[in-house]
């Protein structure tokens, strides 16, 4: 019997079936409206994000010839999706990009509440969390959080809608209000953010077969479906791409070189007693994902195409292949959102910059120092995540450039692999689900069942004691900047 993924993400919801077997049988895929009714809000329809994911689930029905026997879920995470208590959306959906509690969050870094909770959660907060949202709403919507009965996220809502009950996994429950280290909500945290009146609105955190519920009765003849098919509620979508790409055990990472840069690796040890930076999130056995979300990525790639005149991404990495490694003295900090950066260090006022400038650099080595500056930055998200990470598989759209993966393999000196399968985070919520109903014994198996076909980097060791070097060299530019940034407040 087939499998169906649904990986709800930000602009784009993707149905994929996958055979028993774990052939990809069918996609369908829809794009969904982000909203932006005021500078810096980024809002969705909850409706309309609903019948998304029903239009991708009967389109991907339409093209299959067997019988499905469970849906499994992912989504992006954070933000905060209200229903009241008529089970319809109390307003547009709040996202984990949004801004508007940018002040909110200033302000707890100016009192350092933020070192009071990073202990507890694992996690520094962000304005696009619910923390800071329920605030927010408190202020200024109140009316909203009145009629509310639940906060849920994207993940949350989708199943909601699916099965009737109102939950969150591990994942979703970690942040910003989590003991991840119990994988409970957290009175403290609650208390420490002042918000213990609205731990009314958290669903109930789902483990196990908790995870598992039948399909609505309705759902299923809109999708003519076996009422009570299974549903499984996998983690949000970091969780499940990691899951997705093979990585489930210590001393795995996954980078996902998106829009912004995730660096992300599981951890058997949590330590939190270091830099306070990224999130936390619970995840069975014990274990724990240490992810390092930066503000910038791929994102800094198409700036400096359009910067250097060219039209196409391939032509950046010609011109940047044609330098010498570290650029000849150039040192590019890549921290050019306007938010400053959250991983792997938390300073709101970073700025970005080029360092090292001479009448005889040529626009192929300030190409290379782009690519060079983001992977330094990946191997310090690496470092403050975890210390045994022996094997990184990297995703999402920089990861088809043959030339940045070798680069990152040579900056960290850690073999690079790079899965062939292009839908990783519905790969990684089939898989959660095998292991969700009994049918394969833990994600590692699941793996071993179901292998990928992978593209392998190897470190080159002249290269990477280069790359050393210019790393060392790349943290002592950014702390002279970092004092600007300071002054900048």
């Amino acid at each position: 019997m087939a499998w169906i993924a649904i990986d709800a993400g930000t602009s784009v919801i993707k149905a994929v079936a996958f055979s028993d077997t774990g052939v990809e049988l069918a996609l369908a895929r829809e794009s969904t409206v982000v909203l932006h009714p005021k500078p810096g809000y980024s809002e969705q329809d909850m409706s309309s994000v609903w019948a998304a994911v029903m239009s991708t689930l009967k389109r991907v029905l339409a093209n299959l010839r067997e019988s499905v026997s469970t849906i499994a879920i992912t989504a992006q995470g954070d933000g905060c999706w209200l229903i009241d208590n008529k089970d319809q959306p109390a307003g547009n959906a709040i996202l984990w990009n949004d801004g508007r509690a940018s002040a909110l969050v200033l302000s707890w870094r100016q009192r350092r509440l933020i070192e009071t909770v990073f202990p507890i959660s694992g996690s520094v907060p962000y304005p696009g969390l619910l923390s800071g949202i329920l605030q927010w709403l408190e202020q200024n919507q109140p009316e909203r959080l009145g009629t509310a009965q639940y906060a849920l996220s994207c993940n949350g809502w989708i199943y909601r809608q699916l099965t009737g009950r109102a939950i969150a996994d591990l994942s979703d429950a970690s942040n910003p209000f989590g003991d991840v280290r119990a994988g409970e909500y957290s009175s403290t945290l609650l208390a420490e953010y002042g918000l213990q009146r609205y731990s009314r609105l958290l669903p109930q955190v789902a483990r196990g077969d908790a995870l598992i519920a039948g399909l609505l009765p309705d759902v299923a003849r809109a999708l003519d479906l076996k009422i009570n098919t299974r549903v499984v509620m996998a983690p949000y979508d970091i969780v499940a791409t990691a899951y997705g790409v093979g990585v489930s055990e210590p001393g795995q990472a996954c980078i996902i070189l998106g829009t912004t840069i995730c660096a992300e690796t599981i951890v058997s040890n949590l330590n939190l007693a270091g830099t306070i930076a990224g999130t936390t999130v619970a995840l069975d056995r014990g274990l724990h994902l240490r992810a390092m979300p930066t503000l910038t990525g791929c994102e800094t790639l198409d700036w400096a195409k359009r910067l250097l005149g060219l039209s196409e991404m391939h032509e950046l990495e010609a011109l940047a292949s044609h330098a010498d490694r570290v650029s000849s003295g150039l040192v590019f900090l890549p921290y050019l959102s306007p938010a400053g950066e959250r991983a792997p260090f938390l300073e709101p006022n970073a700025h970005g910059s080029l360092h090292g400038m001479a009448l005889s650099h040529r626009r192929e080595e300030i190409a290379r120092s782009f690519y060079e500056g983001l992977s330094f930055g990946i191997r310090e998200c690496l470092l403050v995540a975890a210390s045994d990470v022996r094997e990184i598989r990297v995703c999402g759209g920089g990861a088809r450039s043959d030339f940045w993966c070798q680069m990152i393999s040579d900056v960290t000196g850690l073999e690079v692999q790079r899965p062939t399968h292009n839908e990783l985070g519905a790969r990684g919520a089939f898989l959660f689900g095998k292991v969700a109903v009994g049918e394969l014994d833990s994600l590692a198996a699941a793996s071993d069942r179901f292998p990928l076909e992978l593209k392998k980097f190897m470190p080159d060791e002249k290269a990477h004691q280069v790359y050393s070097k210019a790393y060392e060299h790349f943290l002592q530019v950014r702390e002279h900047a970092r004092q600007l940034w300071e002054r900048s407040q």
